[in-house]
Formats: structure tokens, C-alpha cells, sequence
């Protein structure tokens, strides 16, 4: 098998391909039980840290770190390797794990996601470019389909654990159990992995990241803040556009001329990529609308127990890897587009039964329009990273792999930011339409999200409360519908001889 400058073998010992995908396979469980697990426990953290107005910020600072690294983790790994560059990302990632498990309120809880994000931006990627060096074309499609059975195993584990720590332990432990999973990973890469990089000097794009950064930052601040705590045509969003635009404009053609960019636009001009690309930008709102706000809907408006919201989150799950399965062996009978529309297709379903959830519906009817999503996801996804990886070369794998798992988390930092000002909008609309905006504000929303607080509201307020998040958690699975429908779209412009 060739593999460019980059051989698995040194100093006699030779990569051990399946003790390495067992490890692979391991980070990337770590790093995807977090999604599910954290989302189940979030209600309780809210409850008792007790400030719902910045409940999508614990996932925005989470995906914006997360999102900006990537694509520097994934070319550090093309300079050093994969195995050094992965476990500097997974120590940074059980740094910020231990922390978000002391927190004592919000703000805390924010930064210490935000080192989380730092780490896990190395996860992902690199765990994908690093099958994507050991096998070959045809069989990273058939592999593929065991790196996404991790997401379901993740997902039926993570909402069970998630929901049982919350009940029974603390949520607190939703974090502090990444610290074995980590450790052991480390381990498995240092045994297992042996690999010999042609060491260049490295020239890495710090102004890139920094300018990528401010951009990313000022659009959040806008999305989460407008119409919240700043009015939308006032001068602090003003001022955040403007320099979310300069910045972006200025990052741009700082890549143009950057040696070593860490977004190489040359890459976007593969039109396979660039929609593949793209699509994961949409892909990655709908995938945070979904995860971020289903457990709410189902605690807060379904009166349902945490382990309950959990569950119609882990649907999607299920529905990913027996998806992504089909889809590793789709590409090879069918083509990459082909593969991709039916991918599209269920995304759109999925998104309309969310349109038409109510608070008399059984969770069932929410895990349905969950798995549907799932499978989408598990269709798209893969047909897009096998594509990718199939089209440019090893020295250019890890940061081609990276740069589309960045416009997915860019999209799912977006998506919080975004949906979540939607949902905060919507409720303050709501309260000003009853006229109780002076006895109810966004935090009073917290007591629906614990039993016992719930239980102490008279049937009047709760009734209320309930309407008010109903409403505003439907215009919010417009928007995710929205997004569905661009995706669809955007998947029929790709290359037919693909």
C-alpha cells in the first residue's frame, strides 16, 4: 500500500492496523459521547447553575474552539504526524473535562468548555485522517462504517449514562468520565502507532487562526446577543459585523498569500469538495438543533425525565452508523451523489416531524423524527469524508479531512449561537404578547427543567412557561427545516461522474 512520504513502520516495528483502529475507534468515542451525554445533562446543569439566558453558550464555546482548531490541529499532522499532534489535543481535552466537572456556575462552565473545544478539535480529524492513511480507497469505505458505529454506541450509552449519572449521581461525572476513556487512547496510540514523518520546518498559519478566530467570535456575540441584550440595529452588533466582515475579508486574502495556509483554498476549487464542504456547513446547524434543544423540548414541554430526552437523542445514533454502513457500501455500487441525495432526503423528513412535534405526542414520535435525521447524517457524512480523502494526497489527507469537518462544526457553532437566539427572541416576544414580561424572563424557563421546581408552579404559570417554549422551540425546527431543505440542494449540484 503506499502512502506517499509517510510509512507506518520504524525502527522495525510495523503499525498494527486493528489494535490501531481499536484505539481510533476509542478517542473517537470519547470525544462523541460528549455530544449526547452533555445535551442529557444539560437541563439539570442549568438548574442548578441557574442562568438559562446563556444555555447555548455552553455549546457555542465548546464548537467555536473546536471549530477553529481543527483545521491547525489537522495541519500540524501533516508536519509532525498524527500520533504526537492527537494526544497533545486529548490531554487539552481531559484538562478542560476535570474542569467543567468543578464548576460552580455558568461563566465557569463556559470557559472550561471552551478548553475542551481547544482539545477536541485534534479528535475528530485526525482520527479520520489517520484511517484514511492506513487503508485503502476501498476499504475506507467499508471502515468508515465502523468509525460511525461509534457514534451509535456513544449515542445509546451516552444518554443512558447521562441520564443516570444525572438522577442518581451528579452531572458532574458527565465530564469526569472522559478521563479514563482519554488516558487509555494514549496509551493504544504509543503501543500501537509507529509511523515516520519526513520532518519540514514547520511554518504555521497563526495569523490565519488568530483572524478566523475574531470573525467566528463577533458573529456568535451577534447571533446569540442580537435581540436579546442588544437591539439588532443597534451599535454594538453594528460594530461586531463590522469586524466579522473585515475579518473574514482579511482572512481570506491572507490565505491567498500564506506558504503554508491552514485553509488551502486550492482545495475548494474540486467541485466535489467544495459542495461537500458547504453541506457540511448546513449539515452541522441542523445536527446542534437537534442535539442542543431536543432534551429541553422533551423535559421541559413533555414533563419527561432526563433518561427519557436522552433517549430520543440516541435514535439519531442508532440511525448514523446503520446509515453510514450502507452508505460505505452505497459508494462503491451507486456513486458518492447518489449516495448523498438519500442522504438529503431523510434530513428533510426528519426535520418536518419536528415542525409538527407537540406537547400531547409520545417521545416516540420524537425519537422517530430523531433516528430520521440520524440516518441522513450517517449517509451524507460518510459519502462526504471517503470523497474527500479520495480525492487529494496523503500530504494534503489531514488537512482536506479537517478543513470539512470544520465547516460542520463552524456550522454547528452557528447553529447554537443562531437557534439559540432564536429561542431566547421568541420567549421574550412571547412574554411581552401575555404582558408578564415583568413577573417571567428567560431564566424562569429553568423551572420547568427540574421536577420538584416544576411541581411548585401554579398550573397557570407552568401552562404558560410551557406555550411560551413550545412556540419558540418551533420556530427554532422551522429554522433546522430550513437548513434541511439548503442541504438538499446543495447535494444535487455534485459531480455526477463521482
Amino acid at each position: 500500500m503506499e502512502h506517499g512520504q509517510y510509512a507506518f513502520q520504524k525502527n522495525g516495528r510495523k503499525t498494527n492496523r486493528t489494535y490501531i483502529l481499536a484505539t481510533v475507534m476509542l478517542a473517537m468515542f470519547m470525544a462523541a459521547i460528549e455530544a449526547t451525554i452533555v445535551a442529557t445533562a444539560m437541563p439539570a446543569i442549568v438548574a442548578e447553575l441557574e442562568d438559562f439566558s446563556l444555555y447555548s453558550w455552553v455549546f457555542s464555546s465548546y464548537l467555536l474552539m473546536n471549530a477553529v482548531t481543527v483545521l491547525i490541529y489537522g495541519k500540524l499532522s501533516d508536519l509532525f504526524g498524527r500520533k504526537p499532534v492527537l494526544t497533545i489535543g486529548i490531554i487539552i481535552f481531559l484538562i478542560g473535562s476535570i474542569l467543567c466537572g468543578v464548576a460552580s456556575s455558568m461563566e465557569w462552565l463556559i470557559f472550561a468548555r471552551f478548553v475542551q473545544g481547544f482539545g477536541a478539535g485534534a479528535v475528530m480529524p485526525i482520527a479520520s485522517t489517520i484511517v484514511g492513511d492506513i487503508y485503502t480507497k476501498e476499504e475506507r469505505a467499508k471502515i468508515q462504517g465502523y468509525l460511525s458505529s461509534v457514534w451509535g454506541i456513544s449515542a445509546i450509552m451516552g444518554p443512558a449514562i447521562g441520564g443516570l449519572l444525572v438522577e442518581f449521581v451528579s452531572w458532574r461525572f458527565v465530564f469526569w468520565i472522559n478521563v479514563p476513556l482519554g488516558i487509555l487512547a494514549i496509551i493504544g496510540l504509543y503501543l500501537f502507532l509507529h509511523e515516520n514523518v519526513d520532518k519540514r520546518k514547520p511554518q504555521i498559519d497563526y495569523g490565519g487562526a488568530f483572524l478566523l478566530t475574531v470573525a467566528v467570535t463577533a458573529f456568535l456575540l451577534i447571533l446569540v446577543e442580537g435581540g436579546v441584550r442588544w437591539e439588532w440595529l443597534s451599535l454594538p452588533v453594528l460594530l461586531l459585523g463590522s469586524v466579522a466582515l473585515l475579518s473574514i475579508l482579511a482572512f481570506v486574502l491572507y490565505e491567498r498569500k500564506v506558504q503554508e495556509p491552514m485553509m488551502p483554498f486550492e482545495l475548494w476549487k474540486e467541485r466535489s469538495i467544495l459542495i461537500a464542504n458547504v453541506t457540511s456547513l448546513t449539515t452541522g446547524i441542523i445536527l446542534i438543533g437537534l442535539s442542543s434543544f431536543l432534551p429541553t423540548y422533551v423535559q421541559g414541554v413533555m414533563e419527561e425525565k432526563a433518561i427519557v430526552a436522552g433517549l430520543t437523542l440516541t435514535a439519531m445514533s442508532i440511525g448514523w452508523p446503520i446509515a453510514a454502513t450502507i452508505s460505505g457500501r452505497s459508494i462503491l455500487k451507486n456513486g458518492f451523489r447518489t449516495t448523498s441525495i438519500l442522504g438529503g432526503v431523510f434530513l428533510v423528513l426528519g426535520s418536518i416531524v419536528f415542525i409538527f412535534l407537540s406537547s400531547n405526542d409520545s417521545p416516540i414520535f420524537a425519537a422517530f423524527g430523531s433516528f430520521l435525521i440520524g440516518v441522513g447524517m450517517g449517509l451524507t457524512t460518510t459519502a462526504f469524508i471517503v470523497s474527500i480523502q479520495s480525492t487529494v494526497e496523503w500530504n494534503k489527507r489531514g488537512v482536506a479531512t479537517a478543513t470539512n469537518m470544520f465547516m460542520r462544526n463552524v456550522g454547528s457553532t452557528i447553529g447554537a449561537a443562531l437557534l439559540g437566539g432564536i429561542l431566547n427572541s421568541q420567549l421574550l416576544t412571547f412574554f411581552t404578547t401575555k404582558e408578564v414580561e415583568n413577573e417571567l424572563n428567560l431564566d424562569s424557563i429553568t423551572m420547568l427543567l427540574d421536577d420538584q421546581q416544576r411541581n411548585n408552579l401554579s398550573s397557570q404559570t407552568r401552562e404558560l412557561l410551557q406555550d411560551g417554549l413550545e412556540i419558540a422551540l418551533r420556530d427554532v425546527y422551522w429554522a433546522v427545516c430550513g437548513f434541511a431543505v439548503l442541504s438538499f440542494i446543495l447535494i444535487i449540484f455534485l459531480p455526477k461522474n463521482k
